[in-house]
C-alpha cells in the first residue's frame, strides 16, 4: 500500500507561548493525512458522508519523538495498517523539514451506518478502490 504525503507550515495559532505545537493538534494533522489518503484512492469523505457513511475516530494512539515548533514545514506520511472490514487502521509518521521523526500514530476508524447509528461493514466500492497487497 502506498504511503500518501502532505506537507504544511505550522500555524502560530497551534502553539503554546514557546512556540511549540500543542498536542492536541495532532489529532487534525492526522485528520488532514487519513484525508488525503482517502481522496488519494478516489474515496470522498464528503460522498461517504453524504451517502450514510460516517467514519468515527474510536483509538488514537500518538507516540511524541521531537516537538514541532512555529514555521516548521512538517509532513505527514499515512499509509493503511491492514485491510479493512468493520474497522480501519492507519499509521501515521510526522517528520519536520530536516527529516526528524516528530511523531509517529496510529488511529482506528469504524465505519457507521449514520441512519441506523450501528457499525457496517467496509463497502465493497471502498475495497475495489483500495489496492492492498496480498500476501
Amino acid at each position: 500500500m502506498d504511503n500518501t504525503e502532505i506537507s504544511f507550515r505550522v500555524r502560530y495559532g497551534e502553539t503554546d507561548q514557546m512556540g511549540v505545537v500543542y498536542h492536541g493538534n495532532y489529532a487534525q494533522y492526522l485528520e488532514m493525512g487519513r484525508v488525503e489518503w482517502l481522496r488519494g484512492m478516489g474515496i470522498s469523505y464528503k460522498a461517504l458522508e453524504e451517502s450514510g457513511i460516517i467514519l468515527p475516530v474510536i483509538s488514537l494512539t500518538i507516540n511524541f519523538k521531537k516537538s514541532a515548533l512555529y514555521d516548521d514545514l512538517i509532513t505527514v506520511q499515512t499509509s493503511l495498517k491492514k485491510l479493512p472490514l468493520v474497522k480501519i487502521e492507519f499509521d501515521y509518521k510526522i517528520f519536520n523539514e530536516r527529516n526528524e521523526l516528530l511523531a509517529d500514530a496510529h488511529t482506528v476508524l469504524a465505519f457507521m451506518d449514520s441512519k441506523k447509528n450501528k457499525p457496517m461493514k467496509c463497502p465493497d466500492e471502498i475495497l475495489q478502490k483500495i489496492n492492498f497487497p496480498t500476501i
